[in-house]
Order: C-alpha cells, then structure tokens, then sequence
C-alpha cells in the first residue's frame, strides 16, 4: 500500500559526545528561534536532559513534551497548548483498544521516575482509569499482590522485570515500555508519536498566523471631581505590561520588540501576515482652525477609542504622532528614540555635503577617484551605491580601471553650489540662535565658510519621509531621492549621489517600526512619526495606520489624527498621505470648542499664557453662533469636498454653558454635519464619548463617496490654485518671480506629478494669522516654492514659516524635575 506522505523536513543535528550543557543549550537557542522549525526531538542521554536544557526550549517545539511548562499544563489538564511525550500517548492509545471501557480500570504502573512517568499517570487518571504505582525493589509477595489486582500493568523504565502470565489477572494487559535510546522499538513509537506532534505544532502555528479575535481586558477609571493633574491622572493608573496588551489585540511574541514594561515596537511582518484580512474602518480626527492654546484633537482621538474598546466592546486602535521634544519636553521623553534615529540620519546628511564640498576642493580629479574607489587588498571595485550613480550617469561600466578621465572626473564631482543647498542640520531643542549659523570657519576647513542652520528635528524631510513610507524598501527608495542641493550646472544633487542613503536606512531600520502603547482604559494606540503640520503633512504614519487596520478586524476602528486645522492638516491626509497609502476613509471627527469658535465670531485675540478675556468665560451665545456659521461651517464643506461625512465633536470645558454646547450641535447639523455631539472624555474617559462613539459608528457605515481635490497630472500653478480656491477661499493665487522659476525648474526635472504640501499659518484658513472666520475678498501670496522629493510633495511657501520655535521667556523646564529617591518626573504635563 501507498503510505501518505505529510511533506516534513527533516534535520538531524549531531554533536560531539563530550559536548557540554552550553553547547546544547546554544544549539536550542539557535533552533528557538527558527520560524521554519515547528519541532525539537531531544534525542539525548538521560544526563544531557538536564532541567536548562529542556527549559530552553521553546514549549510550542517540545514535541517530546518533557520541559516543566509542557508537564505543569498536563498535570492542571491543559494541553492545548503543549504537547503529551509520544510513548505516552502511545501507551493510553493500546489501553483504549483493550477489552472494554477504561472508567474505574486499575493500572498498575511499575517503576517509571521522572517525566514520563508523571505525563502517563496524568492521562490514565484522566481518562477515569485508577493509577497505581510500584517500584522493582519491592519485596516479591507485595509486586505479585499488586500485579493480580490490576487490569492493566504497565512495565517503565529500562530495567527488565520477568514475571509468569499467572500472576496477570485473566484479561489484563500487559504494556512493557523502556523509553531508552537502544531500544529500537520505543525509538519507532517516539519518533512517530514526536511526528504526530510536529504535525499538530505546524498546524497551531498555521492557526496563530490567521487573525486573531481580541480579548481585550480594558482597565477601570475612577473620575475624580475636581479632575487631577494630568500627571496624576496618569499615574493613578496602573498600565498592562506591552507584552499581554499585545497578545489581546492578536499579536505574536515575535512581532514584538519591547522597550521596558509598557511600550513596544512592532515588527512590519504583521503585514505579510495578515495582508488577507479585510481593514478595519478608518476614521480622521481633524478640527477647525485653532486657537494658539489647541483645541484637543489628541484628547478626543483618545477619548473616542476609549468609549469604542473599553465600553462598546468595538476593536479600535488610536494612531497618533509622537510630539518633539523641543516644544513640549518629553512625550515619555525619548519614547523609542524614533527622533534621535531621525536627528542622526539628517546630520550625517550634512556632514556629508560640508565634507564633500571640501574635498572636491582640495583635490583633483584622480586624488579623489583613488579615495573614493580605494584598492582593498589588492581588489578594486564599486560599492553598489556607486554602481547606481554610474547608471545615472549613463556609465554603463564596472570596472574602475576603464573609465576614461572624462568619466572620472563626472562620477566624482557633485560640484555643488554652495548658495543652492537646501539641506540644513536638526536638533529637537527649540533653539532660535541657531536659525542662521555660519559653518567651516576652522582653518582645517580650508576656507569653505558657508551660511546655513538648524530646524527642529521634526521638521526634517525624513520624518516626512518616515510617515508616509508603506515599508523598508520604499523608504530606502525615498532616502534616496531626497535631494539636498542643486550643482552649479543646475542639476538637483540626491542623498544617493553623496552615498549616504544606504547608511541612511541602517539609522532608520529600527524607527520604521510603529511604537505600541495604551490609553488609560487599557486600548491600544499606536504612536508613529510626527512631522510638522504647516511645512510638511503633519499626520502620523502610515505603517501605523495599515498595522492597525489589520489588527481591529472589518468591524473595527483605526482613528488617527491629522495636526492643526482641517484646511491643513486634513486636506493634507486627504491629498498626500490617503494618495500615498491607497487608504480611504470612512468618515472624518471635526473637533471644535466653544472657545475657538468665539474667536471666529468675534471674540478678543487669543494668547498662550495669558489669562483668557471675560468672553470665553461667560456665556456670550452670539459670538458662538458667529464662529459656527463661519468657521465651523467652512471646515465641514471642505470636509465634503473630498465625499466624506462629518461627526462634529464639540471638546467641552468646565466654562461652557448647556445653552452654548446645545446652540453649537445644532449649528453643525444645519451646517451639513451627519451628528454633532459634546464630549466629556477630558473630565469622564471614554464614557465621556459614548454618544460621539455612536454617532461615529453610524456615519462609517454609510457607503463612501471619497474623492481627491485635484488630478496629480494637474500643472503645479493648478494645483496650488485649486487648494488655495476651494480650501482656503481665496479668489486667487500670486506667484514670486522666484516662486515661478522653481516651479518651471521642478517641471524640467520631471517633479510636476508631485501632490501639493501648503506651508501656511495653522491660525487662519487664509495667509494672515489674524484674520479669523472664513477671510474672504484676499489673493493668496505664493513667495517661495520647495520639494522634498524623497517625501514625494511640492511645497510652496505662503508667508514665513519657522521651521526652529524658539524658547519663551518662561521655558517648561522650570517646573521639570527629578526626585532622586523615586525618579518619578515632576513638571511633563
């Protein structure tokens, strides 16, 4: 007969006989952490199997069955997730065929210490049988007592035990079983019991790779009134360890990467795994244009999640920025260190063009042809970097002997001018004396004295970069475009030209990963990149987003966040990051406060620090009922602009009257919202946004309707006008000179297809801070335009954009301290 084949590979790995418990322990190690091994046979002498070594294998390998965690699930009856030793199962299986049902049979089990012994035991009690046990050194009379009385005797270990078939009860069986390695026939049953174990293994592991349903245990929140600190608040709570907040949401032990107890990366191979399961729905939380003091998008986004997972029992992940330092000092402080990966990345950047431009300088053609394709033990050759920029060229040459003196001399000149570059050095410090700094003034810089500077971390291109990235590839392929400065001939000069996007990507190989955390009812979040808002795109990332749309499953919620007012930072979701990711929403959260919308209606300016005007305190319905009609009502249509409904969620604080809350839902109903609700989640937690849990809930199921603002192949000049017309409300667009001949550079180098990334103020919907409520009658000025091309958007310039905040008179860091004796943190919120 034809045998069936069940396609298992097998690998025997041999070691010397003397080798000692490390080596052993080494190897099981390397085979741990095998994903193609299902299975480990320890195929050992008895005083190999010490307790370490079976304890270091994994207990999903232990086919044997054998470690402590493998027999400790036996013996609570638990085996769902461990495996039973073969000769075991073996044995149990020739009781089951044998004359009769097993309940109340007496098994007389002789000899047998150890693992075996214990897991045979266990399943002969749980199978209804009664299990005795009997050694070889008892006396004669006593083991054919025992023997007599039994319906079954089972023989264990390797000692040989003779008795005559009179002493076996009529129709008892007797099972002879010596699990040791000269035993050919116990080796057969082993190795086809540890078979049938790797078998069920492989097919568990195929279970684990499908999605996994939640079992989300969420944490309690005992509001207080007054409501505490947010510090407080926060350390009130006594957070999940990452590890079991990762197992609920479905993720594997090895898609994680923790960084101490209550945060983790996770691995981008959840995507691979999971690229079958249908997203989740996609939820954007934007606002209306703020006021300087913030309106509390990230407040909501939380309190949003929270009432979905915690209280309606709906799978939801947050997925939001992770602040720079510089302004807020300290989001958790250094997180995961995404922020100093990028801080590296963007100054060896710059290191590299100031070292490039002095040594194209200094020496000639063939000087700097030897050191920069060097002979290395008498082998000379291109890196594969430089390989890329012989192509480039049209140098369809690999040999470094044949290039001719003209080719040389083009491989090894940027010849970058000085006044063109456009890549400047980061620190997450708010520092403003380092907005304009003159470097190379040393004299072993040989006279190569440039003006530049610094902006703040986040504002670097390769955060931009990281955000709207879909994997590893992708972003080696954007660090390689980014173009750092132009050569005097014209022609745009790439991080791959200076052969530094390779490196670039070893700095960013761990910050690609999105950083898993918790709110404080125990929900997910995902904290991942954070550029800035008004020069760049200003959402969080876009890996982020897709992990979490894979984990909540088709019924559930990934809410991510988009910086400052709707007619940036979502237009700017919309346009780039939505193009960038192929995601399409299902509904946008328009967050408003009572107090903006009385600077929209007519209210006194609004400044950070200062004490607010009596306005915003009392009750003062007509200035509400301006800024919905205005403001308000201009976010919700550039909302529907793209085909998207609209929950308007109205952040409530302790001033606000129920006349002022009321008036404002119905304004935004009238205006074109699906539902307008208050949220309380500041004051309540999640149950303090139920009802805008619900509402969001109805409005993402409705079908959508989504739509881009403006055609990619649009002329840029279009492009900028469309949003300056349709978003902002200008009648017109006014380019610089300057501004025209880079958009007709940005055309020859082939960047016309780019989206359109806006650099304007975040306090007006036009060009002018001051001016609130929807500003109409007024061109808007276009001074300047730019491209991050690694990114993948044009942005022109309206007004003058601070890419470095400076320090207020009065820092945070006078409140920040640090307790010695607890090193708890005084002072971060």
């Amino acid at each position: 007969p034809v045998r069936p084949q069940i396609g298992l590979n097998i690998t025997q790995i041999c070691l010397e006989k003397g080798c000692s418990e490390d080596e052993i322990v080494e190897e099981v190690l390397k085979l741990n952490e095998d994903p193609g091994v299902h299975g480990v046979y320890l195929h050992l002498p008895p005083a190999s199997l010490t307790s370490r070594v079976l304890n270091t294998l994994k207990p999903e390998k232990d086919v044997d069955g054998i470690s402590d965690l493998n027999m400790g699930r036996l013996v609570r009856g638990d085996i769902s997730k461990g495996f039973v030793p073969p000769v075991a199962s073996a044995v149990l299986a020739l009781l089951e065929k044998h004359d009769g049902p097993l309940e109340g049979k007496a098994v007389l089990m002789v000899g047998g210490e150890g693992p075996f012994g214990v897991a045979l035991q266990c399943l002969i009690e749980r199978s209804g049988m009664v299990a005795f046990k009997i050694f070889f050194f008892l006396l004669f009379f006593s083991l054919i007592s025992k023997v007599m009385q039994a319906d079954a005797v089972v023989l264990l270990g390797a000692e040989i035990v003779d008795f005559p078939s009179t002493w076996v009860k009529p129709g008892a069986a007797v099972i002879r079983c010596t699990p040791t390695l000269e035993s050919g026939s116990v080796k057969c049953i082993n190795r086809f019991g540890g078979i049938i174990n790797v078998v069920h293994s492989c097919g568990r592991w195929l279970q684990e790779q499908q999605y996994q349903p939640w079992h989300l245990r969420s944490l309690k929140l005992q509001p207080l009134t007054p409501v505490p600190s947010d510090i407080e608040i926060s350390r009130a709570q006594t957070p999940k360890s990452v590890d079991q907040l990762a197992e609920e949401v479905g993720l594997l032990p090895e898609e994680l990467e923790a960084y101490g107890r209550s945060k983790a990366k996770v691995r981008l191979s959840l995507l691979d795994r999971l690229h079958e399961q249908p997203d989740g729905k996609y939820v954007l939380v934007a606002g209306i244009t703020p006021t300087p003091l913030g309106e509390g998008k990230s407040t909501v986004t939380i309190g949003l999640v929270q009432a979905l997972t915690a209280h309606l029992k709906l799978n939801s992940f947050a997925c939001l920025r992770q602040p720079s330092q510089g302004p807020t000092f300290g989001f958790n402080l250094h997180l995961t260190g995404d922020i100093h990966a990028i801080t590296a990345s963007n100054n060896l950047v710059a290191a590299a063009i100031d070292a490039r431009m002095l040594h194209e300088a200094t020496q000639s053609d063939k000087g700097l042809y030897n050191r920069l394709v060097p002979s290395v033990n008498g082998v000379r050759q291109f890196s594969p970097i430089q390989i890329s920029r012989l192509r480039r060229l049209g140098i369809n040459k690999t040999d470094p002997a044949s290039l001719t003196p003209q080719e040389v001399s083009t491989f090894v000149r940027l010849d970058l001018d000085p006044s063109k570059i456009t890549w400047q050095r980061v620190v997450d410090t708010n520092d403003r004396f380092l907005r304009k700094i003159t470097v190379g003034q040393a004299s072993t810089e040989k006279g190569q004295i440039r003006e530049t500077g610094f902006d703040i971390a986040v504002a670097s291109e390769i955060m931009a970069i990281l955000a709207l990235a879909d994997g590893l590839e992708d972003m080696k392929r954007r660090l390689a475009r980014m173009v750092v400065g132009t050569s005097r001939c014209g022609q745009p000069v790439t991080a791959e030209d200076l052969g530094v996007s390779g490196a670039l990507a070893v700095l960013m190989k761990d910050a690609i990963k999105p950083t898993l955390m918790q709110t404080l009812e125990g929900t997910p979040v995902f904290v991942h990149a954070g550029p800035f808002a008004n020069i760049a795109h200003g959402n969080s990332s876009v890996l982020a987003d897709k992990l979490a749309l894979k984990l909540v499953g088709r019924d559930g919620f990934v809410v991510t966040e988009a910086g400052f007012g709707a007619d940036i930072g979502m237009e700017k979701f919309f346009n780039i990051k939505c193009r960038a990711s192929g995601l399409r929403p299902d509904a946008v959260v328009l967050v408003a406060t009572v107090r903006a919308l009385k600077m929209h209606g007519g209210g006194p300016n609004v400044s950070a620090g200062a004490p607010l005007p009596r306005e915003y305190i009392d009750e003062n319905l007509s200035l509400v009922a301006g800024g919905c009609r205005s403001n308000l009502r201009k976010q919700i249509q550039i909302a529907h602009l793209f085909g998207v409904p609209v929950v308007v969620a109205l952040n409530v604080f302790k001033t606000d009257t129920q006349a002022e809350i009321d008036l404002v839902c119905q304004i935004a109903k009238e205006c074109g919202a699906s539902d307008a609700v208050p949220c309380h989640h500041w004051a309540q937690g999640g149950r303090g946004s139920l009802d805008l849990a619900r509402a969001v809930n109805e409005a993402a199921s409705r079908p959508g309707n989504f739509q881009f603002l403006y055609d990619i192949e649009m002329p840029i000049t279009e492009k900028i006008r469309t949003i300056a017309q349709k978003v902002y409300g200008a009648d017109d667009i006014e380019l610089s000179p300057e501004a025209k001949d880079k958009i007709d550079y940005y055309n020859k180098q082939g960047y016309g297809s780019l989206p359109i990334c806006m650099a304007k103020t975040h306090l007006s919907l036009s060009h002018m801070p001051d001016k609130k409520g929807v500003p109409t009658g007024f061109v808007l000025p276009i001074r300047e335009v730019r491209a991050s091309v690694g990114a993948g958007f044009i942005y022109p310039l309206v007004g003058t954009m601070s890419t470095m905040p400076g320090l207020p008179t009065r820092p945070c860091f006078y409140d920040i301290d640090l307790d010695p004796v607890t090193e708890e943190i005084t002072g971060l919120f």
